[in-house]
């Protein structure tokens, strides 16, 4: 059974697919109505291309933390088997 650490990256994980998705979504809904000129669709526009920025920048943010501890646990891996060589570190990193 999985433990509490990897069902929580699971979840991380999942989380960034989904927003991933919306962020893609919204890009492609905002490049569809662009054509629409009336000030209610520009006002939703707008709303949603703040939104965007904002959801771009949680992404980021997930994907960097994602990023720092795949580095950390490579690094822990690293001592607890004594790789010494960049060789042997590489390879743990993809174990």
């Amino acid at each position: 059974m999985d433990g509490p650490d990897e069902k929580q990256v699971q979840s991380q994980e999942q989380l960034i697919g989904d927003l991933r998705q919306v962020i893609e979504n919204a890009e492609e809904l905002l490049k569809n109505t662009d054509h629409y000129t009336s000030v209610l669709y520009q006002s939703a526009r707008a709303k949603l291309a703040q939104a965007l920025l904002a959801a771009n920048e949680e992404l980021e943010r997930c994907e960097d933390a994602q990023l720092l501890r795949m580095i950390e646990a490579t690094h822990r891996a690293n001592l607890l088997h004594r790789d010494l060589s960049g060789e042997d570190k590489l390879m743990r990193a993809f174990d």
